[in-house]
C-alpha cells in the first residue's frame, strides 16, 4: 500500500518546496508520514464541506492547495473554524499536505498550465529562480488577439461564464503575464517583462487602477477558477503515479462567490 511518505516525496519532487514563497506554509502539515494511503482527495481549500466529504468517503490524506494551518495556531479548540476542522480531521486520522505556491511555480504547476491553456509561446517565469524555474509566467501569442478575444479563450479554458476585466475590449494583446490566485504582487514584474495584459485570479482595487494607469489590461476570472482546475489535474497525476490508491478531486468544493444580476433596469435605479 502507498504510504504518506511516498506521496510526500513525490510531491516535493513534482512541486519542490524550495519554490514556495517565504511567507508560505507548505509540505506535510498534519499527520504521520508512516501512515498508509488507500484513499486520497485533492481540493483547493480545506473547508467544512471538504472536511465532511473527506470523512464521509474515508480519505487517508487530503492534498489541499491552500495550507491548513496557514499561520501559527495558539490554541486548538472547536471555538474557531480552523480548530474545529483540524480536530475533526485528526480524530478521523486524515493527514493534510499542501503544495500551495510551490505548485503555483512548479515546472508543470498551475501557472505553467494556465499559460499553456491560453496558447502562449516562449513561456518563461515572470520572477525567475536560480534553478531555472520561478514564479508566475509570461509568454507571447502567435497571433495577436483583442483583450475580449483573450477573455473568451480564458473563460473557455477554465469553464466559466464571466470574469472581470480592466482595459478596453479592443485593446491588442501580444504578450501575456499569468499569476494564479492573488497575483497583484507580480504586476510590476509582468509590466517590465513587456506584458500587455496580466491574467490573475483576483486583484485589489488599487492594483486595477495601477494597471489602468500603465495601459495594461487585466483579466480576473476569480481566485477559485484560476486554481481549482490545477487541483483537478493534480488528482489525475497522483492517481496515475499511485494506482493502488483511490484518488479524486473534491466533488463538494465550490466557489463561495456568486454573480447576481439586478431584476431592475439601470434606469430605475437612478435617483
Amino acid at each position: 500500500m502507498t504510504s504518506i511518505e511516498a506521496i510526500q516525496l513525490f510531491l516535493e519532487e513534482f512541486a519542490p518546496t524550495r519554490l514556495a514563497e517565504p511567507w508560505d506554509n507548505v509540505g506535510l502539515l498534519v499527520g504521520d508520514s508512516r501512515g498508509d494511503v488507500a484513499r486520497l482527495m485533492t481540493c483547493l481549500t480545506v473547508t467544512p464541506a471538504t472536511v465532511a466529504e473527506a470523512i464521509e468517503l474515508r480519505a487517508d490524506l487530503i492534498v489541499a492547495h491552500h495550507p491548513l494551518p496557514f499561520s501559527a495556531v495558539n490554541r486548538l479548540t472547536t471555538e474557531t473554524t480552523v480548530g474545529r476542522m483540524l480536530l475533526e480531521l485528526m480524530e478521523a486520522r486524515i493527514a493534510i499536505y499542501s503544495p500551495h505556491t510551490a505548485f503555483d511555480s512548479a515546472a508543470a504547476g498551475i501557472n505553467q498550465r494556465l499559460a499553456e491553456g491560453l496558447g502562449l509561446r516562449g513561456i518563461v517565469p515572470i520572477v525567475p529562480h536560480k534553478d531555472g524555474q520561478g514564479a508566475g509566467r509570461c509568454g507571447w501569442l502567435e497571433d495577436p488577439l483583442t483583450l475580449s478575444e483573450l477573455a473568451e479563450r480564458l473563460m473557455k479554458f477554465l469553464g466559466i461564464a464571466a470574469l472581470q476585466m480592466v482595459g478596453s475590449v479592443d485593446q491588442v494583446v501580444r504578450t501575456v503575464g499569468v499569476a494564479c490566485g492573488s497575483g497583484g504582487e507580480f504586476l510590476d514584474a509582468a509590466r517590465h517583462a513587456g506584458s500587455d495584459v496580466m491574467v490573475m485570479g483576483e486583484a485589489r482595487f488599487h492594483t486595477c487602477l495601477e494597471a489602468e494607469a500603465w495601459g495594461m489590461g487585466l483579466l480576473l476570472p476569480g481566485h477559485f477558477a484560476s486554481e481549482r482546475f490545477g487541483v483537478e489535474a493534480l488528482a489525475s497525476i497522483l492517481g496515475w503515479h499511485f494506482p493502488d490508491a483511490h484518488v479524486w478531486a473534491s466533488e463538494k468544493e465550490c466557489d463561495p462567490l456568486h454573480w447576481i444580476a439586478s431584476r431592475f433596469s439601470a434606469s430605475t435605479l437612478q435617483p
